[in-house]
């Protein structure tokens, strides 16, 4: 008996596990968290930029960090280093970044951790030619969802 509660103490102190939820499109809304995906496009491909808008509950979560992961070596690269989120948290990666490392990890952290993780760029995910077309892009999603709910 006290093997068996020695054994219970033991497992209530390990880490939480970070829950892994596949984000499919270019916006995802669920776990307490909105991500929403642009691309803004350059004059070359290498100017060229994914823009995530990323929020969350804030009592839930409080920083997020993106890793690229190669799928097959399960190598990792952190793409945006752990940031604190605030009301919301835009996130600029060069595309051509994309091509090394196609899964990416949206790693929310705080109160809980959530891993919210695409493979590759969605392929819904629109392009703009100017920032003011993305960001109106953004701000019509946001009122879609609030207004609607995330999509079942």
């Amino acid at each position: 008996m006290r093997a068996l509660a020695l054994l219970c103490l033991a497992l209530l102190a390990l880490p939480a596990q970070a829950r892994d939820v596949h984000g499919a499109s270019d916006s995802f809304a669920g776990e307490g968290v909105v991500v929403l995906w642009g691309v803004l496009r350059g004059a070359t491909e290498e100017t060229t930029l994914v823009v995530l808008r990323v929020a969350a509950d804030a009592r839930r979560f409080s920083h997020v960090e993106v890793a690229g992961v190669d799928p097959f070596t399960r190598q990792s690269k952190v793409r945006v280093p752990k940031s604190a989120l605030g009301a919301a948290l835009d996130l600029r990666l060069p595309r051509a970044g994309f091509a090394d490392f196609p899964r990416t990890e949206l790693r929310f952290s705080g109160a809980e951790e959530l891993v919210v993780y695409y493979l590759g760029i969605p392929d819904t995910t629109p392009e703009f030619a100017a920032a003011v077309a993305l960001e109106a892009h953004f701000a019509a999603r946001i009122a879609s969802l609030r207004r609607n709910g995330p999509a079942r």
